[in-house]
Order: C-alpha cells, then structure tokens, then sequence
C-alpha cells in the first residue's frame, strides 16, 4: 500500500504543481475565460491515464507461464527506468518549471486557439497519469491489487488537499525537500522493481541465476509473512535472492546515487560571468 500511496502523492503533486501554474498564468494575463479549456484538458488527461491503467492491468492478467513472468519482468523494468527518469528530470526542471510552462501559456494565448492551451494541460497530466498508471501495474506483481488501489486513492486525495491547500491558503510545503526525501524513497523502490525484474527472468531462464540462492533467511524473516510482504512490495525484499538480483540491485543504487551526487554538484555549481 505504501509505494502506490507514496507513487499518488508525488504524482498528484506534480500535476497539481502544473495545474496550478497554468491557472496562475491565466490570472496573470487577465484570462479567466480560458479556465475551461484548461479543465477540459487535465479531465481528458485523467480519463486517458485511468483508461491505461485498466488496459495494463488487463494485459498482464491474459497471460500465463513463461509469458506472465516476461510481461512482469519487463514491466518492472520499465516501471523503474521511468521512475528513475522522473527523478532526475525533477531534480534538472524544478527550479526553472513555472517559467516554462507560464512561457508556454503565454505562446498559446498569443495564437488566440483554445486547441493549444487544451494540449499543454492535457500532455502535463497525461504524462503523471500514465507514468502513475505505469507504476502502479508493476506494484501490484509485488503485492496484491487490492492494498495498491487503496494506497493509490489515499495518496491522489491526499495531493488534492496539499493542492488545494498550496493555491487557496497560506499553508507553505516545502517542495524542494519533499522532492528530495521522496525522490530517495522511490529511488529504493526503483531499485526493488529492477531486483525483482531479473528475479521474473531468471523464472523464465532469460536471465541466469549464477548462484540460486546468495543466502535463504527465510527462516528469519519469511519473505510471505505480513513483514516480509511490506518489505517486498517496498524495497524488492526477496529472503532467498539469485546472485544475479542482488547484483542489479546494489549496481543499480550505486549507479543513481553517484549519478544523482553528480547532478546535484553541477547543479549548485556557481555560474560565472
């Protein structure tokens, strides 16, 4: 439940960051005429991304065998190589994301169409939406669907609140240090779905084991328990791992955290005249 709430929460920000923008830009400009089309956009967007979510999840449901184990284990992988891409892209474009989009309000109200304010809201959403829906496909092969709704639900109603709370209040969020914590929390998930890719492939024999088992502490903390599931569908806990998933775990942490050092040292490089 908890990476599908964490996973909402942070794409529910990000869309809610955008939404807001975009409406700030419009009262900027003395547009308020141009809030429907900006509505209209982030609705067909949250159908689109819901509509994906369902067709991912029956995919994965029609197959059986060796094909099930594929279609997981390249969802995981592809579910991590896009959380990995959305945490670094955050980590490039927060600072410079609302003059971007003010930017492309400004462009799209000069063309005096509703078609490409339409587009701008809906391609920013779509974009949380399907990566969201995307992710969410992948968490429910480490647990079970039920759990990964309802932390779904919870972390989107919770990003509405904050949303709202950011836009209409004085409450002040932080969102360079939330970007920060959860971007590492989900760099560990990342790392959990890789693990637990190549655990699929080595089920289906597309990728060898090397070694079976590294270590079995099963025994200790039984992977099937109450504990071991949360830990499962967190970090990729697996009690009796193959060498070749704790290889790609530990290559891939280490791979972004020194990728990530090194974005974050040219970012707060100063510039020079």
């Amino acid at each position: 439940m908890f990476p599908a709430f964490l996973l909402a929460l942070r794409e529910g920000i990000e869309a809610a960051l955008i939404i807001g923008i975009l409406f700030g830009a419009l009262r900027k400009l003395n547009r308020p005429d141009q809030v429907s089309v900006i509505w209209k956009g982030v609705i067909s967007a949250a159908l689109v991304s819901l509509l994906s979510a369902v067709m991912l999840y029956a995919l994965g449901a029609s197959f059986a065998g060796t094909a099930e184990q594929l279609f997981e284990g390249f969802t995981m992988l592809l579910a991590a190589a896009v959380l990995t891409w959305m945490i670094f892209w955050m980590g490039r474009q927060a600072r410079h994301l609302r003059h971007s989009f003010e930017a492309n309000v400004q462009m799209a109200l000069r063309r005096n169409a509703a078609g490409p304010l339409f587009l701008l809201a809906f391609v920013a959403v779509v974009r949380e939406g399907i990566e969201l829906a995307l992710f969410l496909t992948a968490t429910t092969f480490a647990a079970d669907a039920r759990p990964t709704l309802i932390g779904a639900l919870l972390g989107l109603g919770v990003a509405i609140v904050l949303g709202w709370a950011l836009f209409t209040t004085t409450v002040k969020l932080d969102l360079r240090r939330f970007f920060q914590v959860t971007g590492m929390l989900l760099l560990f998930f990342a790392a959990g779905l890789v693990a637990h890719g190549v655990h699929e492939f080595n089920e289906a024999g597309w990728i060898p084991t090397i070694i079976d088992h590294v270590w079995d502490i099963n025994y200790l903390l039984d992977e099937n328990s109450t504990v071991g599931t949360i830990l499962k569908s967190l970090f990729g806990y697996n009690g009796n791992p193959s060498l070749t998933e704790v290889l790609s775990y530990f290559v891939y942490c280490g791979t972004i955290l020194l990728s990530l050092r090194k974005q974050n040292r040219h970012t707060l490089r100063p510039t020079t005249s």
